[in-house]
């Protein structure tokens, strides 16, 4: 592999932040009288409205809330615990490697630009990324790889000389669609099964040496 460029998913992967997401979505299911046992329970890395989609018709929820609405609320739920979200473990240092070397930084993310503008400058990470793409700019959001596609013409780089950070089974199924070798991210809400598709799995950036780059 010629490695030209690394792209990173946000959630959950450059942030530490799916169990605050997952206490946002609880919140607005409990507010719309459904019971939910689980603390987690949307589905990763395919974005707030379109899992809104999914658990208005899992739960048969009645609500006049369009599916707009219901995300500007779970996504002020979880800015009301942004003091809680984190940066994954050895980032910042690893993204340092990466500019050093010369390669290529990209974000790829589900959420919406505005989401991810705020999330960027709260940690003063928007200098880091030579391209950010959001879901305004696809038709279809992952598991379909056209985000990937996009990111990488962006990059003016094919896409097998790029290597994706994920979460989430979705995101991987995309990268790997789209012809990238992906490295898989625990989480603490997801699982090494739920990441098996992926070249490698790693619990932190600390992990990535430029030996496993190379390989």
């Amino acid at each position: 592999m010629n490695l030209r460029a690394v792209i990173f998913d946000l959630n959950g992967t450059v942030l530490s932040d799916e169990q605050i997401y997952g206490f946002a979505f609880k919140r607005v299911l409990l507010s719309l009288g459904v019971k939910v046992d689980s603390d987690h329970p949307h589905t990763s890395g395919i974005g707030v409205a379109e899992n809104w989609l999914q658990l208005i018709k899992k739960y048969n929820i009645k609500t006049q809330k369009t599916v707009d609405e219901l995300s500007v609320i779970t996504q002020q739920q979880y800015f009301s615990q942004m003091d809680e979200v984190e940066l994954k473990d050895g980032f910042i240092e690893f993204a340092d490697m990466l500019r050093e070397s010369g390669l290529k930084i990209a974000l790829a993310t589900s959420n919406t630009w505005d989401i991810t503008e705020k999330v960027l400058s709260k940690f003063d990470l928007l200098e880091y990324f030579d391209v950010i793409t959001t879901k305004e700019e696809v038709h279809r959001n992952k598991p379909d790889p056209e985000i990937f596609f996009l990111t990488a013409e962006k990059l003016m780089i094919e896409p097998s000389e790029c290597l994706v950070f994920e979460d989430s089974e979705k995101g991987i199924v995309a990268a790997k669609e789209a012809g990238m070798k992906v490295i898989g991210m625990t989480n603490g809400r997801n699982s090494k099964k739920m990441l098996k598709k992926a070249d490698r799995i790693i619990e932190d950036f600390f992990e990535v040496t430029p030996t496993l780059l190379e390989q």
